[in-house]
């Protein structure tokens, strides 16, 4: 015994309008609550890329970028890249080839 189509058709119609209102019932799945220091590695992450953008789309330097702080902020600025750069691990080079040639003998 077979149904009719339009039958068919409207019982799938209502299978598929019950499957949408299940999903809009359904609360969203909650996303996983950052920690305070992830979410800070995000924010300076997501601070970094749109000052990227803007020094790319403006051609800025960091003199520009420094000259728009106060005179103080950007001093400290630019002391805490110095020291940055001085506590950054040193990378190590490679070992000059001399084969043992530079003992005197």
């Amino acid at each position: 015994m077979t149904l009719p189509k339009d039958a068919f058709r409207r019982f799938q119609e209502e299978l598929a309008a019950l499957d949408k209102e299940i999903e809009q019932r359904a609360p969203a799945p909650k996303e996983k609550k950052q920690t305070a220091k992830q979410a800070a590695l995000n924010a300076m992450e997501r601070a970094k890329q749109e000052f990227l953008a803007l020094k790319a789309r403006h051609n800025l330097t960091v003199a520009d970028v420094v000259s728009f702080f106060p005179e103080e902020e950007g001093i400290a600025y630019l002391q805490s890249l110095i020291v940055q750069q001085a506590e950054a691990k040193p990378r190590r080079g490679r070992k000059p080839k001399n084969g043992g040639a530079s003992s005197a003998g």
